[in-house]
């Protein structure tokens, strides 16, 4: 994975030849794509069954109800499916070339998502039908995976030889996913035993925030650590807010859990003043790399990046009205976490990927041939219109889900529902035709700059 690094040369013909030299670049490790494009292919099965699955309890959400088994179906194919899988494919192509360290056993890599992807399809059935065959089978395979994924990755971050900022968020981002998996185990034996009485929303507070914030969250600081600058051409910027985001993000979760468990007011609203701090930091350092950055255009993948930060502000917002109003105006809550996983975190994540899986996809595909036939660049193996249309209908769509769960009217939320599964069938259209190669007419002969993958996404 890499950036545009480069900005355009003219090739045979005016067309645009670029060559960033892959010196400092997160080029695609070797022996880690097969890795990478299985975690990718399922994370993005995953998002259009999420989708699909939002239209559906679009009335659900309308009502506020948040403890329906159909909306933790679908926010699971969110959280589990989508993010999960695609962080772990992710993994398995940063590590080896930003820590220096390559995955500890890439068996026990393949092995992890034959064991969690599948489980993510029986546990979200699970949920649904509340089988307890399914329940069973589910929370081994989920469970199983897991835990193989934090055996391996954490071996790997034990041998890295660089211990910085990135390093130290995904060892924190692996704790907290540890953690979201026993509060998980912990919910799922109340479903069937009840044996956690009413402060089953209290634990499902923690276990949501563990998840989003501690585990995704958290992750995401570290890795935009080393990727925005990559990506937005800004070295040499003011680093200092990732380490202040991830103490108050980190301390923050540790202390909502704490005070959530002990119903303790004074630590919750500590919580979340340390959270928002959290949150205000990473925007801080992300406006701190977007001030620094060479090419002042952004490309789509950035552009989606950006559209997120600012949902991820509104459920800063929110979270805060959330805890003054409190956990009975389920509407608001609702509105929060669809806010923040939707608009904030998702649209972050499918900004990443339009700016690493065209680029592994055009090193499988087109690497051997440069400088024997004209191949496209990167930034031709999607189209950025399409992309740009897609954020349109993705970031309209979480505003009108916000809206239509705030008004209490299951249209509206339907109407958003609806616009966001058509901006995911956009991005899977753009995804499938990245991993099949199919591309736009390349330049009319390779130019003497194409000895490295010719640019990033526009």
């Amino acid at each position: 994975m890499t950036a545009t690094l480069s900005s355009a040369a003219a090739g045979p013909g005016g067309a645009p030849l670029r060559a960033p030299p892959m010196a400092g670049s997160l080029a695609p490790a070797g022996g880690s794509l097969p890795l990478a494009a299985e975690h990718f292919a399922a994370s993005m099965l995953y998002l259009l069954a999420g989708a699909v699955g939002l239209v559906w309890v679009a009335p659900e959400l309308a009502r506020g109800s948040y403890l329906s088994p159909h909306v933790a179906a679908v926010t699971h194919l969110f959280t589990l499916g989508w993010l999960t899988t695609t962080i772990f494919g992710a993994l398995c192509q940063l590590l080896p070339v930003a820590l220096g360290a390559p995955v500890r056993s890439t068996r026990v890599a393949h092995a992890a998502f034959w064991v969690f992807a599948p489980g993510v399809a029986v546990f979200v059935a699970a949920l649904e039908t509340g089988a307890m065959a399914l329940r069973v089978s589910g929370v081994l395979l989920v469970g199983s995976g897991i835990l193989l994924a934090i055996g391996n990755f954490g071996a790997t971050l034990l041998a890295a030889r660089a211990r910085d900022v990135t390093w130290i968020a995904l060892a924190l981002a692996l704790s907290f996913l540890g953690a979201t998996l026993v509060l998980g185990l912990v919910l799922l034996h109340n479903l069937h035993t009840g044996f956690i009485g009413a402060a089953r929303i209290v634990v499902l507070a923690t276990h949501l925030h563990l998840a989003l914030v501690g585990w995704v969250l958290v992750t995401i600081v570290g890795v935009s650590h080393r990727l925005l600058p990559m990506f937005l051409l800004s070295h040499g910027a003011e680093t200092r807010w990732t380490k202040r985001a991830l103490v108050l993000l980190s301390v923050g979760v540790a202390t909502l859990a704490v005070g959530l468990v002990a119903a303790g007011d004074a630590l919750t609203w500590a919580a979340g003043v340390l959270l928002l701090g959290g949150l205000i930091a990473f925007l801080a350092q992300a406006r701190a790399f977007h001030r620094a950055r060479i090419r002042r255009r952004l490309d789509v993948g950035m552009q989606f990046a950006a559209t997120a930060l600012v949902f991820l502000a509104v459920a800063g917002l929110l979270g805060v009205a959330v805890l003054a109003a409190g956990a009975a105006h389920g509407r608001l809550a609702t509105a929060y976490i669809a806010v923040g996983l939707l608009g904030g975190i998702v649209l972050y994540v499918v900004g990443f990927f339009y700016k690493i899986v065209p680029l592994l996809a055009w090193t499988g595909h087109y690497r051997g041939r440069m400088g024997k036939e004209a191949v496209p660049t990167v930034a031709q193996t999607f189209s950025a219109r399409l992309a740009t249309v897609q954020l349109w209908l993705m970031a309209s769509a979480v505003a009108l889900i916000a809206v239509g769960i705030g008004g209490g009217d299951p249209v509206v939320v339907r109407i958003g529902a609806s616009l966001f599964l058509a901006g995911v069938l956009v991005f899977a259209w753009q995804i499938g035709g990245v991993a099949l190669g199919r591309a736009a007419p390349a330049p009319a002969a390779p130019g003497p700059a194409a000895a490295n993958p010719p640019g990033g996404a526009e």
